[in-house]
């Protein structure tokens, strides 16, 4: 019978064409358009939102450090000193131990005097300026970089001590930091070096001996924080010793308080060298550092012998402008809360 239909051919069933295209399957039903639409963070992006900086921890401090173009200018001029004091003497070659054999020199000779051969001059008992300069830096850097390690070695650990076990025993320790700190400074290093024989192995440790109070401090309250913890309560838990923790979670996580007072202390070590040897407490002869050479110069300023001031104390003034440059940028480095984003 013509024009019966059988149901199948033409009519739609439930919404379902009979035609030989392919199903229409309403998607948006199945799965969302978009992640976000899911609720769901995007592939790769934190939860807090996009990330800020890519690499490791060690390549966002260097990335932090860049950016202060003084703390990488100071850094590079540290460095030209620390090859002009070592490196220096094996290609200017002077006399700087034998007082007799400079008494042949012309004193207080000015810079380029007799033919070129002295051309930062000579002082009053007829050393070569610069190689002086390079001789007294040696002591003046070496003094200044151990015993600001050796203070911050015992600053951090009687800190962490303190500060960890608490009780009885910090307030035991902090009371003896305490009656240090009361001391004048320079009253007691000026004690210590008379009473002793002055070398540069006892001034790294006098100067070290009251610089450990700073650091102490630092830590110890660093340390009071960090023992509170949820990883420092699990070591415990799991039977942990407090030097284990100390050693192994305290002191690397205040790592950051930690280098920053080391290189400020350089530049204070280096300061309080200077300020003992102005005051005749320096290096013995025949060695000297920058402070000595200051002192020896100062009654050549109504001379008019300006090249026996002048080097010297700026090394010292750009010296200890330098490192402080690079403290402040370590800081900022270091401390993620201060860190420029």
């Amino acid at each position: 019978m013509t024009g019966v239909d059988d149901g199948v051919g033409d009519t739609p069933a439930f919404g379902v064409s009979a035609t030989n295209s392919p199903v229409a399957v309403n998607l948006d039903l199945v799965v969302p358009a978009t992640a976000a639409e899911a609720g769901e963070q995007p592939h790769g992006a934190p939860e807090g939102g996009e990330a800020q900086t890519s690499g490791g921890i060690g390549r966002q401090i260097l990335r932090v450090f860049v950016e202060h173009k003084l703390a990488v200018a100071s850094l590079a001029f540290i460095v030209l000193v620390i090859l002009f004091c070592w490196v220096g003497p094996l290609v200017y070659h002077t006399n700087q131990t034998n007082q007799q054999a400079a008494l042949f020199n012309p004193e207080n000779a000015p810079p380029g005097a007799t033919g070129g051969k002295f051309p930062l001059g000579t002082t009053q008992t007829g050393f070569d300026v610069l190689g002086r300069l390079m001789f007294g830096g040696q002591a003046s850097m070496t003094v200044g970089l151990l015993s600001a390690l050796v203070a911050t070695v015992v600053g951090v650990a009687y800190g962490a001590v303190a500060g960890f076990f608490g009780r009885w025993l910090d307030a035991l320790m902090m009371r003896i930091v305490d009656i240090v700190l009361s001391i004048p400074v320079l009253f007691l290093l000026i004690a210590l070096v008379t009473i002793f024989h002055s070398s540069e192995l006892l001034l790294i440790f006098v100067i070290a001996g009251v610089s450990w109070l700073v650091p102490a401090r630092l830590v110890r309250g660093e340390t009071l924080t960090l023992r509170t913890r949820e990883y420092v309560q699990a070591v415990r838990a799991m039977g942990g010793g407090g030097g284990r923790i100390i050693g192994r979670h305290i002191i690397p996580n205040a790592v950051g308080t930690i280098v920053v007072f080391a290189t400020f202390q350089v530049a204070t070590s280096i300061l309080i060298l200077a300020a003992l040897g102005f005051l005749g407490f320096g290096i013995p002869a025949p060695g000297t550092d920058w402070g000595t050479m200051l002192s020896n110069a100062v009654g050549t300023i109504g001379n008019g012998w300006w090249w026996e001031i002048y080097p010297v104390g700026a090394l010292i003034v750009l010296v200890v402008v330098a490192f402080n440059f690079i403290g402040d940028a370590l800081r900022d480095a270091l401390e993620v809360r201060t860190q420029r984003r």
